[in-house]
């Protein structure tokens, strides 16, 4: 006796169909799971076999041969764990077989019959839509997820007992009730930051045309208070954004049923200590890092120069290409990595330079600090901005009312619409993105603009890359300031910015 259904397997941030075969011989009595899979799916045996049990579901004594193909794809994970007992069910008799044809079943099977959730849902759903399935069988704690795909029927189960109820009609999931105000959180606001208006100012062009930036200043400055507010201003999520975001979330195990979709651009600030793998991505079968869990939001990084310099010049591939490839020895896996770097740095190892009164540091130990970060690195941020200490009497002054995020997310929002209709039917919409040999075309540059940046290239305060990276944020700061050209004055404070 055989039969087939669909389940999915995970490679990378994509699902791939994957069928489950089930026959049922005679012959020594035996369970076997074939077709490259992992030591969790083989460990479905047990817990299949097990929760059949206790639901009064007990296997023949027969041969028993579960194939997921195709072979070649790695299979990982527990959740095959429902599909194979469906399939095993149809082969009973104990449920229709046409009630699970045209349908994909995922979930973890516990040894009482209930359905745990699992990782990569959402891709799993996109992949069914994609292949004209008709409807997913999902764990309940799951639903939600998966219900953010349209055009697809989405059943939730708690239990083997309710899938086998509702393949033979006796039984029709309810709809759980999302709680829509979980999960929402304050965001912080710019106007908590006192005077600080140069880095004001770069957090808005930063963010108006997502262009790295680097913030150096003493402790206490206000450094990570602003990185923290930049996803805050960042142009509003697209319902694509927000998918590639929840897909790479999903396959991370990171949604939650409070939280099925992300709305919001991920704000990552992971410690200056972490290891390549969580950093890039990786493992026996590759999941997704830090930079890959940014994608179209902000990753920050405190204390850049005490960064493992093997970790940062991994990130100069990411920060190039807006996408990171893992190779393994099983196959090769390509996670994007779209994100806004932030990064933070003291002006010295005691973090007090230039102020000779609390400085210990030597000239040695300065020019060593600062050499920890490339040059390649340094290309790579388009927005160099110094965090002086506050005065107390700017501290305590009540006469200025502080810019809110508010303000500065209206001019992102203007500036992000011109690049919107600027960049319409291309691949980018940020100028960060235009690519060096659309530069020319883009980046119209007065007669006196383009004099001074000469001079610059000249005195070899730039280099190739650093050139077009100028070019790109003085056009960001032209859109800000609603210009068609990019005049001297926009050259010259991305110039300001750029070079230090």
């Amino acid at each position: 006796m055989y039969f087939s259904i669909l389940s999915a397997a995970l490679n990378g941030v994509e699902a791939v169909p994957v069928f489950v075969e089930a026959d049922i011989s005679d012959g020594m009595p035996s369970f076997t799971i074939v077709g490259s899979v992992s030591t969790q799916v083989r460990e479905a045996q047990d817990r299949v076999r097990t929760a059949l049990k206790n639901q009064g579901i007990f296997l023949p004594p027969k041969r028993i041969t579960i194939n997921l193909a195709p072979a070649d794809i790695r299979k990982d994970g527990s959740r095959f764990d429902l599909p194979i007992a469906a399939v095993i069910l149809a082969i009973l008799a104990k449920i229709p077989p046409g009630s699970i044809e045209e349908t994909m079943i995922l979930g973890e099977l516990r040894l009482d019959g209930r359905v745990n959730p699992v990782s990569g849902i959402l891709p799993s759903v996109i992949a069914a839509k994609s292949g004209g399935l008709k409807k997913c069988i999902v764990p309940r704690d799951n639903y939600f997820e998966a219900s953010a795909i349209k055009g697809i029927e989405v059943i939730g189960v708690a239990s083997l007992e309710e899938l086998t109820d509702y393949c033979c009609g006796r039984f029709s999931p309810e709809t759980p009730v999302c709680n829509e105000t979980a999960g929402k959180e304050l965001q912080p606001d710019f106007s908590d930051i006192k005077g600080q208006e140069a880095v004001k100012r770069a957090a808005l062009i930063s963010a108006a045309g997502f262009h790295n930036l680097l913030l150096s200043g003493p402790p206490g400055s206000g450094k990570s208070m602003t990185a923290n507010r930049i996803p805050g201003i960042l142009p509003e999520m697209t319902e694509k954004e927000q998918q590639e975001v929840s897909v790479i979330y999903s396959v991370a195990g990171l949604l939650t049923p409070d939280m099925p979709v992300i709305t919001h651009r991920p704000f990552r600030a992971p410690h200056h200590t972490l290891s390549p793998q969580a950093l890039c991505g990786g493992g026996r079968i590759p999941g997704p890092g830090e930079i890959t869990l940014a994608h179209r939001g902000v990753l920050f990084i405190d204390e850049l120069p005490l960064m493992a310099a093997k970790n940062l010049e991994y990130l100069r591939g990411p920060l190039e290409d807006r996408k990171i490839r893992i190779s393994r020895s099983g196959g090769a896996c390509t996670f994007p990595a779209d994100f806004l770097f932030v990064a933070a740095m003291n002006p010295c190892p005691c973090g007090f330079y230039p102020n000779t009164d609390r400085c210990t540091c030597t000239e040695k130990d300065i020019r060593s600090y600062y050499n920890r970060i490339s040059q390649p690195i340094l290309d790579r941020i388009d927005l160099r901005v110094d965090v002086p200490a506050l005065k107390f009497s700017e501290l305590k002054s009540k006469k200025t009312k502080e810019i809110s995020s508010a303000i500065l997310r209206e001019k992102v929002a203007v500036a992000f619409e011109k690049q919107k209709e600027r960049y319409k039917g291309l691949s980018f919409c940020f100028n960060s993105e235009l690519p060096p040999a659309l530069v020319d075309r883009y980046c119209v540059l007065t007669k006196s603009a383009g004099d001074l940046i000469r001079n610059a290239y000249e005195k070899q305060l730039l280099s190739a890359r650093g050139y077009h990276r100028v070019l790109k944020l003085a056009r960001t700061i032209a859109d800000i300031e609603d210009s068609h050209e990019i005049t001297e004055e926009h050259i010259s404070e991305a110039l300001c910015f750029k070079v230090k």
